[in-house]
């Protein structure tokens, strides 16, 4: 699995007039961008996943989906998964595991609609539409619709989306998004609420008010053009303020959406069955064909992938959740055209990068040696080859609008499998005694022990003595995340949050965003870094633009927090009964919305 932060690639088109946002969206059934069974995805299908994001209106968020031409209602999916979720509280969710979890189980107040052709709406999730602003986007007022309920028939008010949005602040969260706490209450928000709601207090109606049970009201100290975008993230889902359980909640959440946790079982399965008390007129994003979910969480890539292949028994109704075909089985899959038609391809908005430890690598002509010698197509090669991803120049993804093609400080288009006679004298500058020791933390996934082997390798022809340190998949990001970790490099992957590079600049490389379970892995503090970062969050997303390619090629250039290494590229196979599958460019995963069996 790409166990990657995650979410959207889009350019967003929105327009703060007086009292509303503006585009209806629609959605269509018909074939199109996400086709499956195609090749190798390129840089055309790069600029297609840029397509700008609308908000939609209240007519774009009124249920129930548009129907999925030819779906039958029935039967189980079966979903194969090498490990077990990451998390299962909204507000832990922020790897990609758990946010295609997030999208059967949880409602948030917004959602992405998307068409078949990969085009994106925000629009009302338990909200009437995608937020209204009459002061250009420092306040937002979400209006709730009738008949939100949890899956025990409690109704959803404001004040379960006032306690969801104070949990946050509290300790039981670690390690979920922080954009809109930290909108609202600053870098230092945990102060505003430390014990969150669950002592009787909460945040002033100065920052968010529910005047009455139907109604939210965001209140900033500066515009925030994109609310609707960053509540329709996972980890902004609902959490029922009678259900809540703190901590426990992580292991039992109750469902607002489609479907519920019939059983789990931990390290092994989850079953999911429908949910009685989700009513379709009230989401225009999902449908609920099936009964329900099987996840099995102990079958590796190599053995999904091969399950798939042969499309036997119960593997002609089952998916690959978010693990990807084993990269050795690659061609096993795209040269047979019965195999390869039951496969989804898109570029993610992801960049793998190796990351520094700057408390521990603290010389940069080091991380400099360490970037030149990393060989990039090695890395590629063990995850997927041209379908698992192309050489990264830099830290912004291809999909982010405005990416420069041709940027690529450090060589690696010439010299693909890397410079060891750079890297060499780098560390000759540098006073490196050969043998230093140097520890890499990596995932215990296929791809992750491939990677390490590599990563050894070549650091070891530098003069690295280096130790390897498995890690645990499902809490990889908790253990690389904590400030205190013993590791001096480690593999991490980044997609932006939504289609603004303030989402991968800010949370990743931003000096005030050092604490345990946030995502500064690299614990970069440049002080030119952080200034640019506060300039351009002050403009505007056209005039920012310019300020965000600046700082990018600070710390690419200047600083090196983290070597690019390569651009995420998807392909996952699915079961010759399962109907509805298409690449999705929000989830850069299979659809899981318009799924349903062809033979219940």
């Amino acid at each position: 699995m790409k166990s990657i932060r995650s979410r959207s690639a889009r350019a967003i088109v929105v327009a703060l007039a007086a009292g509303s946002l503006v585009l209806t969206g629609c959605s269509s059934n018909d074939k199109g961008k996400g086709d499956t069974g195609k090749a190798a995805p390129g840089a055309n299908d790069a600029a297609e996943q840029s397509k700008p994001v609308v908000y939609g209106d209240a007519a774009a968020s009124t249920g129930p989906a548009k129907e999925v031409a030819g779906a039958k209602s029935g039967g189980f999916i079966e979903v194969y998964q090498q490990s077990d979720l990451s998390h299962m509280d909204p507000g832990q969710i922020y790897v990609s595991d758990a946010g295609q979890f997030a999208n059967l189980v949880h409602r948030k107040l917004t959602n992405y609609q998307e068409d078949a052709k990969g085009n994106l709406t925000v629009v009302g999730d338990i909200a009437t539409d995608s937020g209204q602003t009459t002061d250009g986007g420092k306040t937002w007022k979400f209006t709730l619709k009738d008949g939100i309920k949890d899956e025990d028939g409690n109704v959803i008010t404001s004040a379960d989306v006032r306690h969801s949005v104070e949990r946050l602040y509290s300790k039981v969260i670690f390690d979920g998004p922080t954009f809109l706490q930290t909108w609202l209450s600053g870098t230092d928000y945990r102060k505003a609420l430390p014990d969150g709601p669950y002592t009787g207090k909460h945040l002033p109606d100065t920052v968010l008010e529910t005047p009455d049970a139907k109604t939210v009201i965001f209140k900033f100290d500066q515009p925030r053009p994109d609310l609707p975008q960053a509540l329709a993230m996972a980890g902004y889902a609902i959490v029922p303020a009678k259900q809540d359980t703190k901590e426990k909640y992580d292991k039992a959440p109750k469902a607002l959406g489609p479907y519920k946790i019939a059983e789990y079982k931990a390290g092994k399965s989850i079953k999911l069955v429908r949910n009685t008390n989700w009513d379709p007129k009230t989401d225009a994003v999902r449908h609920q064909y099936v009964d329900g979910y099987n996840f099995t969480n102990t079958i590796d890539a190599a053995s999904q992938t091969k399950r798939l292949i042969a499309d036997q028994g119960e593997a002609k109704n089952a998916i690959q959740f978010t693990d990807s075909v084993e990269t050795t089985l690659v061609r096993d899959v795209v040269t047979k055209p019965e195999v390869n038609k039951r496969t989804i391809k898109g570029y993610q908005p992801y960049v793998w990068q190796l990351t520094f430890n700057m408390d521990r690598v603290k010389d940069k002509k080091v991380r400099d040696a360490i970037t030149y010698a990393i060989p990039n197509e090695r890395m590629i090669q063990a995850d997927g080859g041209k379908y698992g991803g192309e050489i990264a120049g830099g830290l912004f993804a291809p999909t982010l609008p405005g990416h420069d093609p041709n940027y690529d400080p450090f060589g690696k288009k010439k010299k693909p499998n890397g410079d060891v006679e750079k890297a060499k004298q780098l560390l000759k500058e540098a006073g490196v005694k050969e043998g230093t020791k140097l520890t890499y933390a990596y995932s215990n996934t296929p791809r992750g022990q491939k990677q390490s082997v590599i990563i050894k390798d070549a650091l070891k022809a530098i003069g690295f003595d280096v130790q390897l340190k498995e890690v645990e998949r499902a809490s990889y990001y908790e253990q690389i995340g904590k400030v205190k970790n013993p590791y001096d490099i480690y593999m991490t992957g980044w997609g932006q949050d939504w289609s603004s590079p303030s989402t991968v600049v800010t949370p990743v490389y931003d000096g005030k965003l050092i604490a345990d379970g946030a995502s500064n892995y690299s614990h970069i503090n440049d002080p030119k870094v952080n200034e640019l970062i506060q300039e351009a969050l002050k403009l505007q997303p056209e005039q920012a633009a310019k300020k965000w390619e600046e700082a990018h090629k600070r710390i690419v250039e200047e600083v090196n927090p983290a070597a690019p290494v390569y651009y995420s590229k998807q392909m996952q196979l699915f079961g010759s009964n399962i109907g509805g599958a298409r690449y999705s460019t929000n989830s850069s995963y299979i659809n899981i919305n318009d799924l349903y069996l062809k033979q219940p």
